[in-house]
Parts: C-alpha cells; sequence; structure tokens
C-alpha cells in the first residue's frame, strides 16, 4: 500500500478536528490514524499507540487513498432494513387501534389488533411487535376515547373513525 501523504492544510485540519474533540470516537480515531500514517509509523505501531485493529488502519488508509479525507473520517452509509408499512399503513394500525373493541372486550390488546389486521391486505405478515413499534412511536395508548379521524398534518382527514 502507498504511504500517506497528507497535506499540509489536511494536517491542519485532523489536528483541530481531534482538538476540538466534537465529533464520535470512531471519526477521531480514523484522524489519529492518519495522523501517525503521516508521520511514516507502521501499521503495528498505529494498533499499539490507539489500540485498534490492523485491519482498521488498513481500511482507513486506503480508503483515504482511494476516496479522499472526508470519506476515510466519516462513516459509511448502511442500508439497513427497508420501510414495510407506508404512512397508509401506519394510519390505519392507529385507527384500529382507535375504534371500539369486539365484544366482549373492554380494550384491543396486540393480539386482538395483530388478528384483525392480518385479515386485510398490506397486513398478511404483520405481528404484534411491528404494531406495538408503530403505536409506540405514534405515542398511541389504548384505550383511546372520542376520536374522529387520523389527520394528516395539513388537518386533511385521512382515515374518518365512525
Amino acid at each position: 500500500m502507498a504511504k500517506i501523504k497528507l497535506e499540509e492544510d489536511e494536517v491542519q485540519y485532523l489536528i483541530d478536528f481531534v482538538k476540538k474533540g466534537q465529533k464520535s470516537a470512531r471519526e477521531l480515531t480514523r484522524a489519529r490514524i492518519l495522523l501517525l500514517a503521516n508521520k511514516n509509523k507502521k501499521n503495528t505501531e498505529i494498533v499499539e499507540i490507539l489500540n485498534v485493529s490492523r485491519n482498521t488502519v488498513g481500511r482507513i488508509k486506503k480508503r483515504y487513498l482511494d476516496e479522499g479525507l472526508q470519506s476515510a473520517l466519516e462513516d459509511k452509509t448502511r442500508t439497513g432494513q427497508p420501510i414495510k408499512y407506508t404512512e397508509k399503513h401506519t394510519a390505519e394500525i392507529i385507527a384500529q387501534a382507535c375504534t371500539k373493541p369486539p365484544d366482549g372486550r373492554k380494550k384491543w390488546t396486540l393480539v386482538l389488533l395483530t388478528e384483525e389486521l392480518k385479515m386485510r391486505e398490506g397486513f398478511e405478515t404483520i405481528n404484534k411487535e411491528s404494531i406495538r413499534l408503530i403505536l409506540k412511536k405514534a405515542k398511541v395508548t389504548t384505550p383511546i376515547t372520542e376520536v374522529t379521524g387520523i389527520y394528516q398534518n395539513s388537518g386533511e382527514i385521512v382515515i374518518p373513525i365512525s
């Protein structure tokens, strides 16, 4: 691998970056790796000084050489799991939780909501944990009385509740 040779302005940027200490520990470590590599420290020395793995040192140096300083410092974006339920689905779940529960029940439970929603299109694979998280995020607790509908920020009713 080619040696790291930082420009003067990059060295000053990294020194200020580390001194301010307002970034994540990972970003500060990456900056220190580059500063030490610029001082011709070997990977094994950097590993001992910063208590990081050899792979980390090699990866940060390679990223700097291939993609530049900012890329070497920042976390790579991660894809994560795609959103499974849209805002419309969320509104439908909340609306269902706000309706009168089945006969003989005082309130909706997660199990009852799950069973009810699984019968609808688009909810065939929903589970009670997904429902719990959606309701928690929306700060919905059951039972709720006197709900007339689910509204958008614009005030337009999305799902009326009778």
